[in-house]
């Protein structure tokens, strides 16, 4: 069983930046960050290959975020600029052994408790 802990989140302001991590257990494959806001369903923001070599954005957080992780700690980044109010959300952290990226929340099995981002306006 595959344990994530997510850190980094906190409160900021608009245009600010936050650096969210997520710590493994152990080795992974493709991990995701997914984000709920409240009264909303949780949502794909990011995901990368073991490699690196793959990542996908949503739309949304495209060329403000960048996903990133390093193997040899068990650990992903997501490094988070230009943020705006509408990025505040509870950001979970999530791991699947799959092939490739995916953005569907179903296909991970393993999830953090997730880490609060709150943006300010």
């Amino acid at each position: 069983q595959v344990q994530l802990l997510e850190s980094g989140g906190g409160l900021v302001q608009a245009g600010g930046s936050l650096r969210l991590s997520c710590a493994a257990s152990e080795h992974t494959v493709t991990m995701a960050w997914f984000r709920q806001a409240p009264g909303k369903e949780r949502e794909f923001v990011s995901t990368i290959t073991w490699s690196g070599a793959s990542t996908r954005y949503a739309d949304s957080v495209k060329g403000r975020f960048t996903i990133s992780r390093d193997n040899a700690k068990n650990t992903m980044y997501l490094q988070m600029n230009s943020l705006k109010p509408e990025d505040t959300a509870v950001y979970y952290c999530a791991a699947g052994l799959i092939v490739g990226t995916s953005a569907m929340a179903e296909v991970y099995d393993y999830w953090g408790q997730g880490t609060q981002v709150t943006v300010s306006s």
